[in-house]
Order: C-alpha cells, then structure tokens, then sequence
C-alpha cells in the first residue's frame, strides 16, 4: 500500500495544523509552502488529502491507485504554487491538477481510453437531458453516486467528471482528451443514463 509523502505519525502535525478559519490562514500556510518549508507542506497536505483522495477515487476505484495519484499532484502542486491566483478558490485549484494528473494515469494505462462512440451523432445537445436530471441526487447519499461512478467505464467517467463536477466545456473536455466535441456530448450522455440506471438499481437492493 502506498504511504502518504509525509508519513503516518501525525502528532506533531495535529499539534501544529493552523486550523483554516479564513483566507488569510490559508495564505499563510501558502506563503510558507513557498517558501519551501516543510511544516506548512505538511499542513497543507493534511487538510486536502481527504477531499483530494474523494477526487481521485472518482476516477477510480482502486484505493492504492488514488493515493499514488494524489501523492503524485501534491508534488506538481508545490511545483506550480507560484502560478496560484490567490483570487481565485485554491480547493478546485488542486482538484483540476489531481483530475488531470488522473486522465494522465488512465492515458497511460489504457490504450485510447476516451475514444468511445467516436462516430456517434450526437444532433441535439437537450437530448443528453434524462432521467438522471430528474433524480434528487441531494437525497441520495454519496457512497452510492461515488459507487455508480466508478463502474463507468473511462470514456464515460471521465467525460462526466470533468464537466458535471469539474466545470469543464465540452470544448475544453475534447481538447483534453483528444475527442470531438459530440464524442464528449455522446459519452455525457450515456454516463448519465448509466448512472442513472446504476442508483436505481442500488436502490431497489437497498429498499
């Protein structure tokens, strides 16, 4: 199992952690990363590991895997520290370096892994618009939705993550991944429809 970069004894971390009550905290503890201190790395580690490994592990569902992803962006965050707008929100910040450090990873692993339904037509953009809309995703708990996620396959899981959760355009998203604009709008599309008759199935098990 992979280790995290700053080991697992966490007592003098917890006694030193600044707790991140406001920016001016957070600017602290990045002006201190900067500045290539080790105590404020840590400390900027531990407070988004968790919702680092929440991203990666949306990209897939193998534990190990998604550590050695973040572990792997935190290193290209302390690297690129410098180019942060501090204006702008520094949690999506590092989440968009660890969902590209993920794409990275599939890339590597899978030979075109994002080229599913490369001549789909895709001729009304308001037909990717299914039931999955419909569903209250407020009342449905996470594990279930991070559950129907991760059975998608990369050319579906990927596309959804970057644009419903990661913000990206379908542009964006093609250019990303090498893809045509409709292979994106395609595989959004059948992602969600997946998705949807993933949770519904769970559902019916767990009721």
């Amino acid at each position: 199992m992979q280790k995290q970069p700053f080991g697992n004894d966490n007592r003098h971390i917890k006694r030193e952690l600044i707790e991140v009550s406001n920016k001016n905290d957070l600017n602290n503890i990045i002006e201190g990363c900067l500045r290539e201190k080790r105590k404020y790395q840590e400390q900027l580690f531990k407070l988004y590991y968790g919702k680092m490994m929440g991203v990666a592990l949306r990209y897939t569902k193998d534990k190990d895997t998604a550590q050695e992803i973040v572990q792997n962006s935190f290193i290209k965050v302390f690297e690129k520290l410098s180019t942060f707008d501090q204006k702008g929100n520094f949690s999506s910040w590092i989440s968009r370096i660890v969902a590209n450090t993920a794409i990275d990873f599939i890339r590597k692993s899978k030979n075109k892994p994002f080229r599913t339904d490369e001549n789909y037509v895709f001729d009304n953009a308001n037909d990717e618009i299914s039931e999955f809309d419909n569903l209250e995703l407020s009342s449905i708990k996470t594990e279930i939705i991070l559950k129907a996620i991760q059975q998608l396959s990369p050319a579906y899981q990927t596309v959804f993550n970057l644009y419903v959760i990661e913000d990206y355009s379908h542009k964006e998203i093609a250019e990303m991944l090498g893809i045509s604009e409709g292979t994106s709008k395609s595989n959004l599309s059948k992602a969600k429809m997946n998705i949807h008759k993933i949770i519904a199935e769970e559902l019916k098990v767990l009721f």
